[in-house]
């Protein structure tokens, strides 16, 4: 039977973040009758059939993905990049593995160029403030320009200041370099909270700007890394657009999902990611006192298992906010996806310890939540490194994303070349 039609199971935590939904709906639908989970008569946890919940178009689409079709995708003719904000590489990497060339990368920060010139000493990277940069001798030259414009002017994380905040003017510059080199398809990336920023009025600023350069845009997506077989429940907006005189040419398709969902063990162990167990690296510490509460948080818990006493005196003044709060004393669980990374492994508000040991993510484990090679390794100070791993797109959303628009590629070179012939 083929891998992707075998009968799968996925926990009731996955089955929650594919639904987009908390995992006390979840319970109350199962307390409804509406879906009704197995459950391990060992470890007492519970899991869902995927052919029992194909009304959820996520699974659905798992349960006739044609992953590993899309996976044998290969360039018809060599296909240039240029990448912009490149950081340490994750989008460059994954699209490097779809089948794109990249004949140049701009990005300001020492450390993630360094990093960028230590793994791939071949690639041009341009080290300075991409508005000091003319374009122009690439235009003509260039398939696919790509690049995450700084995102902490749009999320949720931040003061969501938008174009106020001169980050997101950053989309302009973007904008500029497409003008300048008119690649026939560009793509940009950010966080799920540029969708709704403003009530949606940036996003609108962005498509009009898009359309006022000679480009169709696709409508955009927000892509959950945990459906494209990354351990880790990021999400990004993706937003592509194609070239007007090309647009007609083709028609896009967005990626399917994997099979089933990568959770911290398969990270951190020898399997299907990876082919050892994940190598030691440096990692912080927590101070003692820290270290003391953090230990008596369960696997998969967080602030509210600790005792009474010692969740005020952990939570201060956060304990009688509103809100859920449950990034604080988090600790990961090894069958479970890990949350979102942020540039720190261990800041008080959004915490991600170790499941089982108590300390923050090492550096290597940090870089295979974010499904990086063991091989790729990152410059600069242990601060500047998880700042450079916890900003990446995560390598396998990247190369999915990037197959797909190498498919795209494909059918506009078979259009527009004669006869539709493969170079």
């Amino acid at each position: 039977m083929p891998y992707n039609v075998m009968r799968r199971m996925i926990s009731a935590s996955a089955f929650a973040d594919i639904a987009g939904v908390s995992r006390a709906t979840i319970g109350k639908w199962e307390r409804k009758g509406e879906y009704v989970p197995e459950v391990d008569s060992l470890t007492g946890r519970k899991y869902f059939y995927t052919d029992q919940l194909t009304s959820f178009p996520a699974i659905k689409a798992m349960n006739a993905s044609r992953w590993d079709e899309e996976l044998a995708t290969v360039p018809l003719r060599e296909y240039t990049s240029v990448e912009l904000f490149a950081g340490a590489g994750g989008l460059a990497l994954g699209m490097e593995q779809a089948g794109f060339r990249h004949v140049l990368l701009n990005e300001i920060d020492p450390s993630a160029c360094a990093t960028l010139r230590m793994n791939r000493p071949e690639w041009c990277v341009a080290e300075q403030d991409i508005a000091t940069i003319s374009f122009r001798p690439w235009c003509g030259k260039v398939d696919f320009l790509s690049g995450g414009f700084p995102c902490q002017a749009f999320s949720y994380a931040g003061k969501q200041g938008g174009f106020a905040d001169t980050r997101g003017t950053l989309f302009f510059e973007l904008a500029r370099a497409v003008r300048e080199i008119e690649p026939k398809v560009f793509m940009c990336e950010n966080v799920r909270g540029l969708a709704a920023h403003d009530g949606g009025r940036t996003l609108d600023v962005i498509k009009a700007e898009i359309r006022s350069m000679g480009y169709t845009l696709i409508e955009p997506r927000v892509l959950k890394a945990i459906l494209y077989k990354v351990p880790q429940k990021r999400e990004r907006l993706i937003l592509i657009a194609v070239r007007n005189d090309l647009a007609d040419k083709a028609v896009y398709k967005w990626p399917d999902p994997y099979y089933k969902v990568m959770t911290l063990r398969d990270a951190f162990f020898k399997g299907e990611l990876y082919d050892c167990d994940v190598p030691p690296s440096p990692g912080q510490r927590y101070p003692k006192r820290k270290e003391e509460v953090m230990r008596l948080v369960p696997e998969g818990g967080d602030w509210r298992d600790l005792p009474e006493d010692v969740r005020r005196e952990y939570m201060k003044g956060s304990y009688n906010l509103g809100g859920g709060k449950t990034g604080m004393a988090r600790r990961l669980a090894f069958d479970s996806p890990s949350l979102t990374l942020t540039c720190a492994p261990a800041m008080k508000q959004t915490e991600r310890c170790h499941p089982t040991e108590t300390r923050p993510l090492t550096v290597r484990e940090y870089a295979r939540i974010q499904t990086f090679p063991d091989s790729w390794q990152f410059a600069g100070s242990l601060q500047a490194e998880y700042k450079q791993i916890g900003n990446a797109v995560p390598v396998n959303l990247a190369a999915a994303v990037g197959r797909s628009i190498i498919r795209l590629l494909n059918d506009i070179e078979r259009a527009t070349t004669p006869h539709g012939e493969e170079r």
